[in-house]
C-alpha cells in the first residue's frame, strides 16, 4: 500500500515538472554588477545592474502560438494598428498557422507591444537594454568579452548571414550566464528599446534596413571601435513601439522577489 502510494506521488510529480516545463520557458539568474556601457556613456560611469531571471531562448514560434490561440485578439488579423504595423506575423498562413517555420525557430515580426503583452501573460517582463546589454556582452567563458576580437568578429559574422531566423533557438554559443542566442539568431526587443534617440540625419529618417546601421551611431560611445555594437544601437534607435521585422523577436525576463 504504502509503495503505491508512493509510486503514485512520484508519478504526479513527473507530469506537475513535465507541465512546468510545457507552461514556461527555463529561465537562468543573471547576477548582479556593474559594466559600461557602449553608448550613451561618454563619460564611462559604470550601470548596476541588479540580479534577475533570464529566459535561455528567444520565444518561439510555438510558444508564440499557444499565446494567440489564449489571446485571439493579439492574432495576425484581429490586431490592431495601434499596436502592431501590417508585417505582424507576415510569414504566418493564418490567424493560428505559422506555416513552414520551425516550431523551434524564433518568434519574429512582433512589435514591442505584443512582446510585452506576451512577457506580462507569463508573469515575466521584456529586458531593460542595459539587463540585455550585461548579459549579452558575455562569452561562452567571460562575463564581459567585448574587448575581444574572437567576440565581435562572431557578431560581425552574423550581420552578414542570410536568414538567420530560420535557425532554431539554442543553435548558438551558451554564454556565461548560460543563456543562448543572444547574439547569432534575431535581434531582440528591450522594454527601453528608445531611450537612447540617434541622429536620422544620415539614414534621412526614413528608408529600408541597410539605411539603418549608420555610422552617426558612434556618438557619445565609449569604444569608438566597437562598430557590432553600434549596429545593435543604431536599429534601436530606428524603432518605434508598433514595428516588426522578419529578423526581431524577444525573450522575457523576471526579477527576483
Amino acid at each position: 500500500m504504502a509503495r503505491r502510494i508512493y509510486c503514485g506521488i512520484f508519478l504526479l510529480l513527473l507530469i506537475s515538472l513535465s507541465f512546468a516545463k510545457v507552461q514556461g520557458q527555463e529561465m537562468v539568474m543573471v547576477k548582479k554588477g556593474s559594466y559600461v556601457p557602449l553608448y550613451g556613456s561618454a563619460d564611462k560611469k559604470p550601470v548596476q545592474v541588479n540580479s534577475f531571471f533570464m529566459d535561455v531562448y528567444p520565444v518561439t514560434n510555438q510558444e508564440y502560438l499557444l499565446f494567440v490561440q489564449s489571446n485571439p485578439n493579439y492574432s495576425k488579423s484581429k490586431i490592431k494598428r495601434l499596436f502592431a504595423d501590417k508585417s505582424y506575423l507576415n510569414y504566418w498562413v493564418s490567424d493560428f498557422d505559422y506555416g513552414q517555420a520551425s516550431p523551434k525557430s524564433p518568434v519574429t515580426n512582433v512589435s514591442w507591444h505584443t512582446a510585452k503583452k506576451y512577457c506580462e501573460s507569463k508573469g515575466k517582463r521584456l529586458p531593460t537594454m542595459d539587463e540585455w546589454e550585461y548579459a549579452a556582452m558575455a562569452d561562452a567563458k567571460n562575463m564581459d568579452a567585448r574587448t575581444r576580437k574572437s567576440y565581435n568578429q562572431y557578431i560581425l559574422k552574423w550581420y552578414e548571414s542570410p536568414k538567420t531566423y530560420n535557425q532554431e533557438v539554442g543553435s548558438t554559443f551558451k554564454n556565461y550566464w548560460g543563456v543562448y542566442d543572444l547574439h547569432g539568431l534575431v535581434w531582440e526587443w528591450t522594454a527601453d528599446f528608445n531611450s537612447i534617440f540617434l541622429s536620422g540625419e544620415s539614414r534621412k529618417d526614413k528608408g529600408n534596413d541597410d539605411e539603418l546601421f549608420c555610422g552617426s551611431a558612434s556618438v557619445n560611445a565609449s569604444d569608438l571601435m566597437n562598430y557590432a555594437a553600434f549596429m545593435r544601437y543604431a536599429f534601436r534607435g530606428s524603432m518605434k513601439a508598433p514595428y516588426t521585422g522578419r529578423n526581431l523577436g524577444f525573450r522575457c525576463v523576471r526579477d527576483i522577489k
